[in-house]
């Protein structure tokens, strides 16, 4: 049996970041949340990594599937439905346009713009929670994606902010009230949701392939892809120690070909990584490992093909 993945201490990188982001915050404005909020999140993402270490191969997937529950359920039940945020991208326009700091905005500018330039898409792969369900489904991976496929994404971003900016310009729509957030928000945000939810749900047993929602129609990944590109911490293979099996790419949710990484010598540049670390852990040479440097990224190398009915 193959010995248990062992990180490289990942956590006493990323931990503290959030650790310091917590007391940052916590000084700078005076509110408790914020010091609840992260270290909540840095310690959810510890435990994962932990498990990570800990759990036998066989069982190590649920590591990840911890910190997804963890995060996912505070955010979208602690913050979305008891404290009445709309956490969707609707909700981030509508509160920045606002110029309310609510936890939405902060957790956008965190986790999906400031964060990628540290650790990439791991959001997609350790706190999502529209992930957190759909990773739950018997699809584990597409044999390879739909070529084109992934531009629906972008019109799906475009089509929401317009779909804000019209109702905050013609309907005169705003989130706030006299009495705080508006009920709508809480619409807003189980509309979104149940959408998401649904349409995911579909296109995984349509496609079987359980991120297939991520990987065409999931309008977060057009900020995420941006600063992924620089991203710190990525995934680099030995090209020694590499016997160019394939089982990583087996494992890849988001269909790279890892082995051309390895072949051409760099780390997994491919903005479609979600740093789940699938790949890590199944290698049985031991040959990927995730490192810190500084490249930019970009060249994708994946399993693509035309649409097969």
């Amino acid at each position: 049996m193959k010995k248990p993945y062992a990180s490289l201490g990942l956590e006493a990188v990323i931990v503290p970041v959030f650790y310091a982001i917590a007391v940052w915050l916590w000084r700078s404005t005076g509110h408790v949340f914020y010091l609840f909020n992260f270290i909540y999140i840095g310690t959810a993402i510890g435990i994962g990594m932990v498990l990570s270490r800990r759990l036998p191969a066989e069982k190590q997937q649920w590591s990840r599937r911890v910190t997804q529950l963890m995060i996912g359920i505070y955010m979208l039940g602690f913050l979305g439905f008891i404290q009445r945020e709309n956490m969707q991208i609707e909700g981030f326009w509508f509160y920045l346009f606002s110029g309310y700091f609510a936890a939405a905005v902060l957790h956008y500018a965190i986790a999906k713009i400031a964060g990628p330039l540290l650790f990439g898409r791991a959001w997609c792969g350790w706190g999502c929670w529209t992930a957190m369900i759909l990773d739950l489904l018997p699809f584990r991976t597409g044999a390879t994606r739909i070529k084109g496929l992934g531009y629906i994404r972008y019109g799906h971003f475009m089509l929401s902010l317009s779909i804000v900016l019209a109702t905050w310009v013609i309907l005169g729509y705003r989130p706030l009230s006299s009495a705080g957030l508006a009920d709508h928000e809480l619409y807003w945000l189980v509309a979104g949701n149940a959408f998401y939810y649904a349409i995911g749900t579909a296109l995984a047993f349509g496609l079987r392939d359980n991120r297939a929602f991520c990987k065409y129609l999931c309008p977060i990944t057009t900020f995420l892809k941006i600063g992924s590109r620089l991203a710190l911490l990525k995934v680099k293979g030995n090209p020694v120690k590499c016997n160019v099996c394939g089982v990583c790419e087996e494992v890849c949710p988001m269909d790279i070909r890892i082995r051309d990484f390895i072949i051409a010598g760099t780390r997994v540049l491919s903005t479609e990584c979600i740093f789940c670390q699938s790949c890590v852990r199944a290698c049985p040479q031991d040959a990927l490992r995730v490192t810190i440097g500084i490249d930019v990224g970009g060249y994708e190398f994946l399993h693509e093909g035309p649409w097969k009915h």
